[in-house]
């Protein structure tokens, strides 16, 4: 079996290559240009890093090839496509705030980077192309939220990602290319170092007795879904039968404030003998929803998935991989 995982080198691009790693061996290609994403996120899988392509096109069997290009980089997507089982679109522009301030380079990367691997696709035909949306697509709807909502984005993120969906849509029925797209809540775990979401934030502050910053009052909810979770998920829409074209909603199915994770964290905190740093509210985002959070019922009916990992257990897992003797 051999996978192309954009972003493989990100939050969940590298716990997806290190769970197919483990526990498969199969034929792996990453596409990361390395910015946000870092290669040490695979350690312990043995890997190399290819700022050129190579002359031959021969997949690697004894490590994770990890080709260092943009993915609106037609060309390589076309290269490193080739004779793919398997194709996992994770990278993109992430942030809500970052498209506000710069929406030419948030279409740029989700917009045409996904055209991208899609052109690559429809000419390399893998068995399947999933795609990885969120729930910004949908924008300040009542929740919970889920597939028969009526798309309304509040930010030029959710815009791009909803057309990342259309165009899986498109790709499906005029060229019959086998495409699902899961829409991930707000996801957390291990490996989110680096990540700019409330969780990694949080834990990050905790760590180094910063203050810990909240937009509004805190009591906005979110439905957050752990790192090792969207992995099965994507495990399971990567094999499931008959599911060509459908879109899938994910998440734990519990709204969850702000506040509530501050003391949450706070009491894995104090097991840790951490001492929890002051807080200070400042005013709301624009483009973030208040409170949202998923219905998952077409996932669980279609792909048998549900999360496994609840929220203290998830948090308690993800605050302990920040302390300095944790592993990258």
């Amino acid at each position: 079996m051999r996978w192309v995982i954009t972003g493989g080198c990100g939050f969940v691009g590298a716990a997806l290559v290190n769970h197919l790693w483990q526990q498969h061996r199969p034929s792996i290609r990453v596409v990361d240009r390395l910015s946000a994403g870092k290669a040490d996120a695979l350690h312990p899988v043995p890997h190399k890093i290819l700022k050129t392509l190579p002359t031959a096109n021969t997949w690697s069997e004894n490590q994770v090839d990890v080709f260092a290009f943009d993915i609106s980089d037609a060309a390589a997507a076309q290269f490193v496509s080739q004779e793919a089982d398997i194709i996992v679109h994770l990278a993109a522009n992430t942030g809500v705030q970052p498209s506000i301030a710069d929406p030419m380079m948030d279409c740029q990367s989700n917009v045409l980077g996904t055209l991208a691997y899609l052109e690559a696709a429809r000419a390399s035909n893998p068995k399947r192309f999933v795609f990885a949306s969120s729930g910004a697509p949908v924008g300040a709807a009542p929740a919970p939220v889920h597939e028969g909502v009526i798309p309304r984005p509040l930010s030029p993120y959710g815009a791009s990602k909803l057309a990342g969906e259309g165009y899986c849509s498109a790709y499906h029925h005029s060229y019959g290319l086998d495409t699902v797209s899961l829409r991930f809540s707000n996801l957390y775990g291990p490996g989110s170092k680096h990540k700019t979401s409330v969780i990694a934030k949080f834990c990050d502050a905790i760590l180094q007795g910063e203050t810990i910053a909240i937009n509004g009052t805190g009591t906005q909810t979110r439905d957050f879904l752990y790192v090792d979770d969207a992995v099965g998920a994507i495990m399971r829409a990567a094999f499931t039968n008959g599911i060509g074209g459908e879109l899938y909603q994910l998440g734990n199915g519990r709204p969850t404030s702000i506040l509530e994770i501050l003391q949450l964290l706070e009491q894995q905190a104090k097991r840790q003998g951490l001492s929890m740093p002051p807080v200070r509210h400042s005013s709301p985002l624009s483009g973030e929803v208040q409170d949202t959070y998923a219905l998952t019922r077409k996932v669980q009916q279609h792909l048998n998935w549900k999360p496994e990992v609840d929220l203290e257990t998830g948090l308690e897992r993800t605050l302990q991989s920040f302390l300095p003797q944790a592993a990258p």
